[in-house]
């Protein structure tokens, strides 16, 4: 399980490290009901995560992820194929990131979210987690990786609870410092807001490509051993 852990911590805080789902949460604590959203956009982002790599898990396994304690040809195919995508991704976000990051803006649907109903705040967390161009290949590909290495059910359920709560820590810091920071906290969720707005772009490409390789390594080492 240590090896295991060891391999889907950095696949983990890729997934913390998501500057728009942060700016989000910032933004909807800052709402009239930003305590009652916040905990529902964050709850929703926990499920979505947890849906994913559970659903990756029940594949995993009854497919034969592992082969004689070696992960299957097949695991390393698919994370080959995720690595391929990220690092494409990662390519297309750097041409495109703004020269000045003061000139870098937000999408349009973040404008509409101090209007938003609960429940659309709760499957926004949902969408952003498991539908997410980064999020999602990096849940299924920790998810192989769990599947893969022949661990007993409980040891599989507990390595995949340890990825989604790294993976919500992004959320968790503005949450917290919401919760517990008093009068200091509307200041530093905004400088923390700025500063993610304005390299959004950038941070993203450089994950996306950092982590494409990664995969893409995984992925050759599986199908060259």
């Amino acid at each position: 399980m240590g090896k295991v852990l060891g391999d889907v911590l950095g696949l983990a805080a890729g997934v913390a490290v998501s500057p728009l789902p942060i700016i989000a949460v910032i933004l909807i604590l800052a709402t009239p009901r930003g305590r009652l959203n916040g905990l529902l956009f964050t709850v929703g982002w926990i499920l979505g995560l947890s849906l994913l790599g559970a659903v990756m898990l029940a594949i995993a396994s009854p497919a034969g992820a592992s082969a004689r304690n070696h992960p299957a040809a097949w695991v390393g195919a698919l994370k080959l194929a995720l690595g391929v995508l990220l690092a494409v991704f990662g390519a297309r976000q750097w041409h495109r990131r703004p020269k000045d990051p003061s000139q870098a803006q937000l999408p349009k649907w973040m404008s509409a979210l101090d209007r938003l109903a609960p429940v659309k705040i709760f499957a926004l967390g949902l969408a952003l987690s498991a539908l997410n161009a980064k999020n999602a290949p990096l849940t299924i590909a920790a998810g192989a990786t769990i599947g893969s290495a022949g661990l007993p059910v409980g040891q599989q359920i507990a390595s995949l609870a340890i990825f989604v709560v790294i993976a919500s820590l992004g959320l968790f810091a503005p949450l917290g410092v919401f919760l517990l920071g008093g009068e200091r906290a509307k200041t530093t969720l905004g400088s923390w807001k700025d500063w993610a707005a304005q390299h959004n772009v950038a941070v993203m490409a450089v994950l996306f490509f950092v982590l494409g390789l990664k995969l893409l390594g995984d992925g050759i080492s599986i199908l060259t051993s």
